[in-house]
């Protein structure tokens, strides 16, 4: 019986554990994001950034990601966590903003528009559309009724860029 209640007392004993607290800024200011934690290549936690999250001690993979922007941009840092002490982790994004209007004969039109970074494509928008974006070079590609516009941009960080595709 003492051997089946100490067995029992050691299939309760949990891992040791410490919290990471991640604080996510986009252009310097107050942002908001998701964090996700590996080790060993296994998910072993993740949840919105700023509140404690508690993984094992241990060598791990941080990856925090910035809501609301086209191309969902992520950073990763490693880390090592210690028991019952706060890991604290800081990322900040670069980003501007990215809008595309539409034009025919003076008055605003519809159409697609494609935002590729090399040859990947980073997402549509539609005409008037805002967009943040991480600040880099893109393609934008503007169809209208058959026709097709191009244009390269530089978007540099806090920066607001208009494009102006007139058919």
């Amino acid at each position: 019986m003492v051997a089946m209640v100490s067995f029992c007392a050691a299939g309760t004993v949990q891992a040791q554990t410490g919290q990471i607290r991640c604080s996510i800024t986009e252009n310097g200011g107050p942002a908001r994001g998701t964090i996700v934690v590996e080790r060993n290549g296994r998910e072993v936690g993740g949840g919105s950034c700023g509140a404690a999250l508690s993984v094992p001690v241990g060598k791990c993979k941080v990856t925090v990601r910035l809501d609301g922007t086209l191309d969902n941009p992520a950073k990763s840092v490693r880390v090592e966590v210690t028991a019952e002490k706060v890991t604290p982790v800081s990322v900040d994004f670069q980003t501007g903003v990215l809008e595309v209007r539409i034009e025919t004969k003076g008055q605003r039109g519809t159409g697609i528009v494609t935002v590729n970074r090399g040859s990947t494509r980073i997402g549509t928008l539609g005409s008037g559309v805002a967009a943040r974006l991480s600040a880099g070079s893109y393609e934008v590609v503007v169809r209208l009724a058959g026709q097709e516009r191009r244009y390269s941009v530089d978007l540099r960080p806090g920066q607001r860029r208009l494009v102006r595709a007139q058919f």
